[in-house]
């Protein structure tokens, strides 16, 4: 029924998402076909939905990355915007605040562009103290709420459905334990996809 209702008349124009983030979204260490745009654009297209995807992440990029590139990044026929940021701030132990400084600032242009935004978290570890997790894991929801942008919460939700995440680890990330493979990749396709397509509805 959600594929339907999207397809309808009233929503037939192509739809133009820009993918903002890191090597998450770039798709690092995958064949370009199997990364996360790729595969997300194949899933959105045998839904049926007319979209197109520009893939604007750059591995090894931060928050503040994000943002010095996003003027350049949002062509002028741009209808939606997904914004996956963050992971390598945590990585590095940046201050959440100039995280959240940072985020707020894409989420402020694309406002002011009328931009829908699909807003893409993450879960912090405990490897800087419980301090530092709590302030990284409410940017995010924080944000969504200021500017009335959606929230998929966790990037790896898809990847912890089952019970055994130990098991999920070893099946559906890269060695390195950041990266998700191919397969990985492919259960949070399934399980975002949906997201945007909710998301494409505010774009028409």
């Amino acid at each position: 029924m959600l594929v339907s209702l999207f397809c309808g008349p009233a929503m037939a124009a192509k739809i133009n998402l820009v993918a903002l983030g890191d090597s998450l979204t770039a798709g690092y260490g995958l064949p370009a076909e199997q990364g996360f745009v790729p595969q997300m654009q194949a899933w959105l297209l045998a839904k049926g939905v007319d979209v197109s995807i520009s893939n604007a992440g750059v591995s090894g990029d931060t928050t503040a990355g994000g943002l010095a590139r996003l003027d350049w990044s949002l062509a002028p026929d741009t209808s939606a915007l997904l914004v996956n940021l963050g992971g390598n701030d945590l990585l590095r132990g940046i201050d959440p605040r100039s995280s959240a400084a940072n985020l707020d600032k894409i989420l402020a242009t694309a406002r002011a562009r009328n931009l829908p935004v699909l807003l893409v978290g993450l879960k912090a570890l405990n490897n800087y103290g419980p301090d530092f997790k709590a302030q990284f894991d409410a940017i995010y929801p924080d944000l969504a709420r200021k500017y009335a942008a959606d929230l998929y919460p966790d990037f790896f939700a898809g990847l912890k459905s089952g019970a055994d995440q130990t098991v999920a680890l070893a099946r559906y990330m890269q060695p390195d334990g950041i990266h998700p493979n191919a397969a990985g990749v492919a259960l949070i396709v399934n399980d975002l996809g949906p997201h945007l397509i909710e998301l494409f509805k505010k774009a028409q």
